[in-house]
Order: structure tokens, then C-alpha cells, then sequence
């Protein structure tokens, strides 16, 4: 059964995704813009935002900092002051630090917190009022947030970049409980490993690893087929869900003998 609306046709709605430079986030972006959507794409770095929007024409660029809320809700402000309302949009920013209790580091942690997380709270509050409004009035409403499968439990090396993931998955199910009853929909997305400038920071082997390309396309299908929760690839996160369900004992020993292999 769909827990959200359906979205299948692309064609004409105002997407905007913050944390779109590179990865999961560029690939989305790309896909949607084949489809029809009008897209725009904003972080950090606007060369990259620059090449986007000249590879794409018609796409839009909005440099900002998601951890800078003035700037986020600027950036809001712009986007419905030139298109009158946004359909979509969707935080895919992120930050991404191999860590070990071994070498704290606070400085690190805070950065993954303050991008992460932080950075969606920002687009919450720029966003979630024009949403409710278009949905009270019956028009399209949809609110995307990427957080990762290394949120569904502690997992080594993880210890800056889980719990952030952890928060934006316990995040998305209360915004979906309060908004799904208005007609916005809430959709978390949940990738397994995807090639892109993060992951490429690991040295071991990542199982069943995707490029963001597919990444995009299970987005988009998920997106179509009105899913919460948007996991992939299924062949590796069906495990990992079901990791959830061990008892603490069975997990950590479990976990133990993997990174040990």
C-alpha cells in the first residue's frame, strides 16, 4: 500500500535539492531534469553547481551553506518568489568521516552534526510552511530526506556519522506521522553504498556497491510507487533491516566476526 502520494509525472514540478554538487544528490537531480521537472540545485560549491545547470539547461543554481539557516531560508524565499511554490524538495547533504572512540575528535563530530542534521532542520524550517499551504490547497507537497542504513544500528568506524543518520530516520517518521494526515509526503531514503566522493574515503570492500546513477533511479521509482522509507540496493539493505530485529548480544557478536573476516 502506497504511504504517500504518487509522483509519476515530473513535468513541470519545482524540485529543489539542497546538498546537489556531487553523488546521490547531482545523480537525483540529473534524472529529474530527464524526466521534465524543473530543477534546482544548490550547495556549497557553486563551480560545481555551474557545470550542473550548463550540462542541464533550464536548471537552476543556488549556491548556499545548508548549515547557515539565514541562508537557507533566503534561498526558499527566492525559489517561491520566482515559481510561486515548491513540490519537492529533498536534503541530501552530507558529511562523512571515518571514526573510532580511539580518536575523538569533538571538532569533527560537531561537523558532522551541524551538516547532517542540523542542515535538515534549516530546510525544515524554510520549507514546511509553503508545503502545508500548497497541500491545504490541494496542490502537490513532498518532503525528501537522505539519511544512510548505517542509522538502523551502531556499526564500526561510525562513531561521528551514524548517529546523525539515526536522528534523520527518527526524524522523517515524526514528520511523516504529523504530515501525512495534511497530504504532504514524507519519503527517507536509506542508500547502501553508492560511489561517490564519501565512500570513496574507505579502504575496505563495500558490499554491493551502486553508482549514483542507480542510486537516482530507486529514488525516483520509489518516489512513483509512493513508498516511506526508500532502501537500496534491496540485496544488501534487506540484510542490514534485518540485522535490526537480533537481540544486542546476537548483533554485536555478529558484527564482531564481519569486521574480523
Amino acid at each position: 500500500m502506497a504511504l504517500n502520494p504518487k509522483i509519476t509525472d515530473w513535468r513541470g514540478q519545482q524540485v529543489w535539492l539542497v546538498g546537489a554538487s556531487t553523488g546521490i544528490g547531482r545523480a537525483t537531480a540529473s534524472r529529474l531534469h530527464d524526466l521534465g521537472a524543473k530543477v534546482t540545485v544548490s550547495a556549497r560549491s557553486a563551480a560545481s553547481l555551474a557545470s550542473f545547470t550548463t550540462e542541464h539547461p533550464g536548471a537552476q543554481a543556488l549556491p548556499l551553506d545548508a548549515t547557515d539557516a539565514v541562508a537557507v531560508q533566503a534561498a526558499a524565499q527566492t525559489l517561491l518568489q520566482r515559481h510561486g511554490r515548491i513540490d519537492l524538495a529533498m536534503y541530501c547533504a552530507g558529511h562523512y568521516a571515518a571514526m573510532q572512540s580511539s580518536r575523538f575528535d569533538l571538532t569533527e563530530a560537531l561537523r558532522h552534526q551541524q551538516i547532517n542534521y542540523v542542515g535538515a532542520l534549516n530546510l525544515l524550517a524554510a520549507v514546511l510552511p509553503p508545503l502545508q499551504r500548497q497541500a491545504a490547497a490541494g496542490q502537490a507537497a513532498h518532503l525528501s530526506l537522505v539519511a544512510s542504513v548505517a542509522g538502523y544500528r551502531g556499526l564500526p568506524n561510525a562513531l561521528a556519522y551514524g548517529p546523525t543518520k539515526a536522528a534523520l530516520i527518527n526524524l522523517a517518521e515524526v514528520l511523516y506521522l504529523d504530515l501525512a494526515p495534511t497530504g504532504v509526503g514524507v519519503s527517507l531514503i536509506n542508500p547502501g553504498f553508492v560511489a561517490t566522493p564519501l565512500t570513496a574515503q574507505n579502504s575496505f570492500h563495500m558490499p554491493a556497491l551502486i553508482t549514483p546513477e542507480t542510486a537516482a533511479r530507486a529514488i525516483v521509482q520509489g518516489w512513483a510507487t509512493g513508498e516511506f522509507e526508500i532502501h537500496f540496493p534491496k540485496r544488501f539493505t534487506r540484510l542490514l533491516k534485518a540485522l535490526r530485529w537480533l537481540p544486542d548480544t546476537l548483533y554485536f557478536n555478529a558484527v564482531r566476526r564481519a569486521v574480523h573476516v
